[in-house]
């Protein structure tokens, strides 16, 4: 009995498919043709878009929303011409919902894509930049919808989520290049601070890499213990030159200067405590040859700014590195 009505049943669904079939090979084709035809539809819908931003990645994302919405299309006209409107239905309905699921299970991948996004909407960097972030420092190398990838100035590739650095405080080098740089130095109490002031002055307003505008100054900062401690401001085009370089040379020829003009610079006041007492018999070689002329310094001080001086600014290299370092981040550039 049950193996007959197993036969009826098959027999009545053989007829039912049979009677579909035309219906069935129609859905089919038509849904194919949807499915080839999603990209080039989406391309046209989505072609005066281009003209509206600029965006890649919100380019590529509703180009590719489009694509779904024109296969999902055909689907379900697939499934009307089967028969299953209900389930049709239930699939469109159901998109919505099942979407909503998934980004609360990826949460954090939502949140890098969302932060994509509006970084690639509202462009704080572009490519090459140098930018710090979180105590990074480097060049934007590569931007996907994860993920930004810097080169920093040890040469290693930095990965930093993108809701990472939209949640965060942005530090961008490049749009404004102009950068001041600070040198501490101490002077003794027995010297001529104004005439330490204006030595300094004359010193970075002769070198050719500080700006004249904004102008370099030389102030007091504070009172150590042996020492009153001058602060020096200057800036730098730090696209031309780097800023760490030009502090190394300006330190070199204020200490020579103030040496040549005998200026003291004392250390910290120390208690010296002489265990043996022969040793003070011993002739005391000074640091800085008294007898030494000024000619003679400025001499010495011509050739080792020829081959110490050099100031330079590092970042064409980091970001000749940065394009010639291999890509670690898979993905489509959105930058």
């Amino acid at each position: 009995m049950q193996t007959q009505l197993v036969l009826d049943d098959l027999s009545q669904f053989t007829q039912l498919v049979v009677e579909k079939l035309p219906s069935i090979f129609l859905g089919v084709l038509i849904f194919v043709i949807f499915f080839w035809l999603s990209r080039p539809i989406a391309n046209f819908l989505t072609k005066p878009l281009a003209k509206a931003t600029t965006s890649k990645l919100i380019q590529m994302v509703i180009r590719r929303t489009m694509s779904i919405l024109v296969v999902l299309f055909g689907l379900y006209i697939l499934l009307r011409l089967v028969g299953l409107t209900q389930f049709a239905v239930a699939l469109l309905s159901g998109t919505g919902v099942l979407g909503l699921i998934i980004g609360f299970a990826f949460k954090d991948i939502a949140e890098n894509f969302l932060s994509s996004l509006l970084l690639s909407v509202q462009r704080p960097f572009k490519l090459g930049d140098i930018i710090e972030v979180e105590g990074y420092l480097g060049v934007v190398q590569k931007m996907t919808s994860r993920a930004t990838t810097l080169v920093d100035f040890n040469g290693d590739h930095v990965q930093l989520p993108n809701a990472t650095i939209y949640k965060n405080a942005i530090r961008n080098l490049t749009a404004n290049p102009f950068m001041r740089s600070t040198i501490d130095i101490g002077v003794g109490y027995d010297a001529d601070f104004d005439h330490a002031q204006s030595l300094a002055l004359d010193i970075m307003l002769s070198h050719p890499a500080v700006l004249d505008d904004p102008a370099p100054q030389a102030l007091v900062d504070s009172l150590g213990a042996s020492t009153c401690n001058l602060r020096l401001y200057f800036w730098v085009n730090s696209e031309v030159n780097s800023s760490l370089k030009v502090s190394s040379v300006l330190m070199k020829r204020v200490v020579e200067t103030f040496l040549v003009e005998d200026i003291a610079m004392p250390d910290d006041a120390r208690e010296r405590i002489i265990l043996n007492p022969e040793t003070l018999k011993k002739p005391v070689v000074p640091n800085i040859k008294k007898s030494q002329s000024n000619s003679e310094i400025n001499t010495n001080k011509a050739s080792s700014e020829s081959t110490n001086d050099d100031t330079s600014s590092d970042h064409d290299e980091i970001r000749e590195q940065a394009a010639q370092a291999r890509d670690p981040e898979e993905g489509e550039n959105i930058l």
